[in-house]
């Protein structure tokens, strides 16, 4: 038996997938500064959750977030046909916040060194 579940391994399969479309078919401007930072499968692989950070913000933009929704049908379509499932998993898209706490702490570490740096110059 193996050791990691099916849906783990179709989440896998979405992630890869999903990344492409959103690089080289989706032309909204307002979806082009996502990376996909993970896809979580439920047991029966009918729905994903596709959890998303958008560069350069801490907090994703209410119409980053609309027009992936209006995307989501065209995307469920690109999915069916390069996925071999019986079903298509429905999408729900959600931000990464632990990348956006992530982010804050990165800001807030080079601000000290930046103090640092400074306070050495100075003396």
């Amino acid at each position: 038996m193996s050791q990691f579940k099916r849906a783990d391994r179709v989440a896998d399969l979405v992630k890869v997938e999903l990344a492409d479309i959103l690089l080289k078919r989706i032309r909204d401007p307002r979806v082009s500064r996502l990376t996909v930072t993970g896809v979580k499968m439920s047991d029966d692989l009918r729905t994903a959750w596709i959890y998303f950070v958008e560069l350069g913000e801490d907090v994703c933009r209410p119409e980053t977030l609309e027009s992936l929704q209006k995307a989501s049908g065209f995307i469920k379509r690109e999915l069916g046909t390069r996925l071999k499932l019986r079903y298509v998993p429905d999408l729900i898209f959600k931000q990464d916040t632990s990348f956006a706490y992530g982010s804050r702490i990165d800001r807030l570490i080079s601000e000290i060194n930046r103090e640092e740096e400074n306070d050495r110059s100075d003396s």
